[in-house]
């Protein structure tokens, strides 16, 4: 009998838990009438995050690196995080999950391109294709049939949300490859659980209250009963990739997730999407795989390559290049 590594089963559970969020996250806006508003969605999800950074710091002994370079790399990610998250619930409302969600999962794409540009740093034909492959996926997402009216058919307002939310989740993967060298997971998660709190009175005030609002369990309780899976899943995955191989995990919890919520919501809803929307939900999915894959694997190659694989010609340093890369070593 085969016996499938801890780390694997874990990734999977990652992936799973991510996958029903996503794919349930709409429902107490879009599934009650009166709804509950994504802005106060937001709000309860901020709150879902504290009992996690709790258990998270307890598990280190409630020590929180607190140098000024972790407060500022912690404090950036967790920004950009929970500022992301915000313009999801935005996008949301204007837009299915089963189109926002192969969106936004192309954060790998930001990331790729940053780290050309930035960072000087060569990436291989796997992440290469993948990348292409994504962009193709955005294009044919966008794509809106004429009859198309209400949520779908306002493409525009989701698209754009769905594309501020990659951009920012991009630039936060970017941020954490620095400051997961210098911070423990545990503490990078507290200033995000920080960010993501501090930010929900913006959520809060941008709310319509002169529209009905869904008070009842259907709308905050079931709103954090959902949300709740996001949490511990980000908790769970930095474990997960502590203990396993990156080239498996990196692929499988950011190609299953999407997967997950993109075919749930039209199960739930009995709908068929349109042939441009399946093929650009393949690609996306095909995509997030492949720069995933290419990521993890050249990251490993470099980690065997050891502190060389870190050199670059100083004439190609620019000041902020020399910090970043004293602070990778």
């Amino acid at each position: 009998m085969v016996r499938i590594p801890g780390w694997l089963s874990l990734s999977i559970i990652v992936a799973v838990m991510w996958g029903v969020w996503g794919a349930l996250i709409e429902i107490p806006e879009k599934r009650f009438s009166p709804g509950f508003p994504s802005t106060l969605g937001y709000v309860v999800w901020s709150f879902t995050m504290v009992p996690c950074a709790i258990v998270a710091l307890k598990r280190v002994q409630w020590r929180v690196e607190h140098d000024r370079r972790a407060i500022l790399l912690g404090s950036l990610g967790g920004l950009l995080g929970a500022a992301g998250q915000l313009i999801l619930f935005q996008a949301l409302k204007s837009g299915p999950a089963y189109l926002v969600f192969p969106v936004v999962s192309l954060g790998p794409v930001v990331t790729i391109i940053l780290s050309y540009l930035f960072l000087h740093e060569r990436t291989n034909r796997i992440a290469t294709t993948g990348v292409i492959l994504a962009l193709v996926a955005i294009v044919l997402l966008s794509v809106q049939s004429p009859e198309h009216h209400g949520p779908v058919g306002s493409g525009g307002h989701w698209l754009r949300g769905a594309l501020a939310a990659l951009t920012m989740w991009g630039v936060q993967a970017c941020v954490g490859k620095f400051a997961l060298r210098t911070i423990r997971p545990e503490s990078l998660f507290f200033y995000m659980t920080v960010a993501a709190v501090i930010l929900s009175p913006i959520a809060w005030w941008t709310t319509d209250f002169t529209m009905p609002i869904n008070w009842g369990l259907s709308g905050p309780a079931l709103t954090a009963l959902i949300q709740f899976p996001n949490v511990p899943g980000a908790l769970l995955s930095n474990f997960a990739m502590r203990a396993g191989k990156a080239t498996i995990i990196s692929p499988t919890t950011n190609g299953l997730y999407p997967v997950i919520a993109i075919v749930l919501p039209l199960l739930i809803y009995a709908r068929l999407p349109e042939r441009w929307h399946v093929i650009g939900m393949v690609l996306a999915t095909t995509g997030i795989v492949l720069m995933s894959y290419g990521e993890a694997l050249q990251a490993e190659q470099a980690a065997e390559a050891g502190p060389k694989s870190l050199q670059v010609p100083e004439k190609r340093l620019s000041t902020a290049y020399r910090v970043a890369v004293e602070a990778y070593e």
